[in-house]
């Protein structure tokens, strides 16, 4: 309260004295606040102890009112933190979401579990819907923000006086250390002034803006609403309202509409009683349910159109402030250990919480190889009480473990690669703990299938961190099942795994491969995603199921690219049942496609279910062969309509052409021959077509006159005549050569290799360019060579080499040799120096 004293005028302090004698922390009174800071083991500590004291007969907390049914839930036993209450909504603008993230040692944890104990009732009395602008557009957030409260103007000014680099520095020294062994009713004077003095510098508008003045009101009304039915009622709220709570007008005078007019869904059972001994009196209002509660008056006027409400796990990496929430202090598993060894009985948590991580960051060091001996940990150690000492400090604390770490540890100039001791102390002292929900009536049926999914295959979710696993789809049916639940997981946007390596069905990657890699992460932001997505189905496969039904309502009923791309989605996560309606869809789609590129990607698509038939349980393989023939059909009938495309379409074209190509060398085979068929007949007619087509862009014209030579249909020499013709045409003409080369060169590289005459018709045309045009036609020609090989580019060297008389041992030289480069180089300097002492410019 010192430092106080030179920050605030006395009067104000006195007022706020009194305030706190007569309506905060007296004993004797009907109401008891006690202010808190979120996920502080100093307030839950002081906290348990004014259970002892005050022997409250009810609990009131600052959390979702809604959530009230869960709190038998997280009271019981089998639940274990670090958990947290999931408030999804829907109004006018999105869906939102907002996270009350609960630790061992949160006070209102502590509160709960008090409660529940001494067999009293306790209540959430805050607002679901936080109403700040962020929450409103759809944001998620954690329903804890202290943003106000460490970034007051006064914090600042403390911090500064203090001599502390953050607020949660400030508050460690005073509250928490210097906090733990003060009397209770000193402790929470302390921790209402400051956060009184911090509240008093923001304005009522901002307060308002920031919906505090709104969550306020209500919290008002239930505490009211409690006062009038028992005898004494301990409030638990953020030290940042309790000043706002207590300036309240008089129970009877409260302006904000009670919480008994707004309850919904009558018969829902209490949370944990109501009335004297936690019975529930013929008065007293329900509470409303949190799964799926249809939204009240209250939600009504704030837009609210569908609510939720479920417990879900929490993890220690999402509820560190440090890892992007605003909700309370850093250093979670530092401070989960210090709560354990406080209910110990042990008189100096923090200095032996400290002591067990020093210990421990320096064996984990060592054992990865680190240079790191027992005298660092011995200086570090003594550092720690030194810079304790000086900053007045009883113990050394979470700030003194990372200073004394960083200057013992961390040798030379701090780097990425010797931050390493650093960055490992602060992965401990977040920890890497996921919390345990006690199996209950509101639990999510696509949660739970896809906790017993993830179990059968051996995907660890009791500990956070990225794992890694290596699956072989096709040769493990074990394998097969995992990927498939990971691919469904990926698709329900989950957070939970992605694939790093492996055959992408969809676009036909690397399908040479035969494994694949996959990094995951078990979180709380996958049980929300889960939950999000319990809207389209109680199972991961129902859900997968009607969100591709849903993606294909939205898609027009002729797109069969796109319908047989969902097929091939659909059969890689496994969803067989889902497949029969898909192969309906895409027949129907078939018959209405008009464009040659959807065609092709439906055959395409379909090739590869049919190369992967057995992996991907198509068991209808007749009906499949009929669909593939179908879109090959359909495809070469629009054949003759190419020489409209777009430019930025035509390499797609080129693609296409090619898999037609391979369809129609695949269809005259040995078999055909003997029966004298020839299948592919009506290919090469629309072909012919396509190339007497006017106007046919150079890159078709290539790849069709390929084709029609591979298949027999054209002599050979006719490519390079076609190419001879734009080569020696007019300037526009001859520009448009690379372009016709790379339809050629996609599908017969090899018609460069077969003769000089190419070669040099293209070497003649280089030579007598403009520098301009040259430059121009460039990068067009060096695409249409990245078809070739390395060997096959050494080759087609050799031969231009003997084009012009030159060794092919002379294309290894290098082009200029590297002292004649220093030379040059060593000769500009000179130059620009001269230059200089004459006062010339060097152009």
């Amino acid at each position: 309260m010192d430092r106080l004293k030179a920050l605030a005028p006395e009067e104000e302090l006195a007022a706020i004295e009194k305030l706190f004698a007569e309506k905060v922390f007296d004993l004797d009174g009907p109401v008891v606040h006690f202010p808190i800071r979120h996920h502080s083991p100093a307030c839950a500590h002081h906290l348990l102890r004014t259970f002892d004291d005050y022997k409250p007969d009810i609990v009131l907390i600052e959390g979702p009112e809604s959530g009230n049914p869960l709190i038998p839930v997280l009271a019981d036993p089998a639940t274990r933190a670090p958990v947290s209450l999931y408030y999804g909504y829907e109004d006018a603008n999105g869906r939102g979401a907002c996270y009350f993230p609960l630790l061992d040692y949160s006070p209102e944890y502590a509160a709960i579990r008090a409660a529940a104990a001494r067999g009293i009732p306790a209540r959430f009395i805050d607002l679901d819907y936080r109403g700040r602008p962020e929450a409103a557009e759809g944001g998620k957030s954690s329903a804890q923000d202290e943003a106000l409260l460490a970034g007051s103007a006064f914090i600042g000014r403390l911090c500064r006086l203090s001599r502390a680099r953050s607020f949660d520095e400030l508050w460690e020294r005073a509250f928490e250390i210097g906090g733990i062994g003060r009397p209770t009713r000193e402790f929470v004077r302390g921790v209402f002034a400051y956060c009184t003095l911090s509240r008093m510098t923001y304005s009522p508008e901002t307060l308002r803006s920031e919906g505090d003045l709104e969550r306020e009101e209500r919290m008002g009304a239930h505490i009211a609403q409690a006062r009038a039915r028992y005898g004494r009622v301990l409030v638990v709220t953020g030290g940042f309202h309790t000043y706002g709570l207590v300036t309240q007008d008089e129970p009877g005078g409260q302006t904000g509409r009670g919480p008994a007019e707004d309850q919904a869904a009558p018969g829902a059972t209490s949370a944990a009683g109501g009335g004297p001994g936690g019975r529930r009196s013929a008065a007293e209002p329900e509470d409303s349910l949190p799964k799926d509660s249809p939204p009240t008056r209250y939600d009504r006027e704030r837009g609210i159109v569908r609510k939720q409400m479920y417990p879900m796990v929490y993890t220690f990496e999402e509820a560190d402030r440090l890892n992007g929430y605003a909700s309370g202090m850093p250093y979670v598993g530092y401070y989960d250990r210090v709560w354990s060894l406080l209910a110990r009985g042990d008189s100096q948590p923090y200095e032996r919480a400290g002591l067990d991580l020093l210990a421990g960051l320096g064996r984990r060091l060592r054992s990865e190889g680190e240079s790191v001996s027992t005298s660092d940990g011995i200086e570090a150690y003594g550092l720690m009480q030194g810079l304790a000492a000086l900053r007045g400090k009883s113990q050394s604390g979470a700030y003194e473990l990372t200073d004394g770490v960083t200057s013992s540890f961390i040798k030379g100039e701090r780097t990425l690669a010797a931050d390493r001791p650093l960055e490992k102390l602060l992965a401990m002292m977040t920890g890497d703990r996921i919390g345990e929900v006690a199996p209950n009536e509101w639990a999510v049926p696509i949660v739970e299938d896809f906790k017993a999914r993830a179990a059968a295959c051996r995907l660890n979710l009791r500990s956070t961190g990225r794992h890694r696993r290596t699956l072989e789809p096709y040769a493990k049916p074990a394998h097969r099942e995992a990927s498939r639940l990971l691919h469904c997981a990926e698709f329900l946007g989950t957070e939970f795994a992605s694939k790093e390596s492996g055959p992408d069905w969809v676009t036909g990657r690397d399908m040479n491969r035969i494994r694949e890699t996959w990094a995951y992460s078990y979180s709380s932001r996958t049980e929300a995603r889960l939950i999000e997505n319990s809207i389209y189905g109680g199972t991961v496969e129902e859900a997968a199921e009607a969100r591709i039904a849903e993606e294909l309502d939205r898609l027009p009923a002729h797109h069969s690219g796109e319908a047989a791309r969902w097929l091939l989605r659909a059969l890689v996560m496994g969803l067989e049942a889902l497949a029969g309606r898909l192969f309906d869809r895409l027949e129907s789609a078939l018959r209405q496609d008009g464009s040659f590129l959807s065609l092709c990607e439906t055959l395409d698509s379909l090739d590869r279910i049919r190369s992967h038939r057995r992996l991907l349980g198509v068991s209808d393989e007749s009906r499949l062969k009929i669909l593939t023939d179908e879109a090959y059909e359909a495809a070469v009938s629009r054949l003759p309509g190419l020489n409209g495309l777009n430019p930025d379409e035509q390499p797609h074209a080129v693609e296409g052409l090619k898999l037609l190509h391979m369809h129609a060398a695949g269809r005259s085979g040995p078999a055909a021959a003997a029966a004298g068929s020839d299948p592919d007949e009506n290919f090469r007619d629309r072909l012919g077509e396509l190339l007497a087509a006017p106007n046919l862009p150079p890159r078709l014209e290539g790849a069709a006159a390929a084709i029609l030579v591979r298949l027999g249909a054209r002599e050979s020499g006719e490519l390079s005549l076609r190419a001879r013709a734009y080569i020696q045409g007019s300037p526009d003409q001859a520009l448009k050569a690379a372009e016709y080369l790379q339809g050629l060169f996609a599908l017969a590289r090899d018609s460069l290799m077969q003769g000089n005459e190419l070669l040099a018709d293209l070497s003649g045309l280089l030579e007598r360019l403009p520098h301009d045009e040259f430059l121009r036609l460039l990068p067009e020609l060096r695409l249409a060579f990245t078809f070739f090989t390395p060997p096959e580019t050494s080759r087609i060297a050799a031969k231009v080499a003997e084009l012009h008389g030159l060794p092919a041992a002379r294309l290894e030289d290098a082009a200029v040799d590297e002292t004649v480069l220093r030379a040059a180089r060593n000769l500009d300097e000179a130059i620009r120096k001269e230059f200089a002492l004459w006062k010339l410019e060097a152009e």
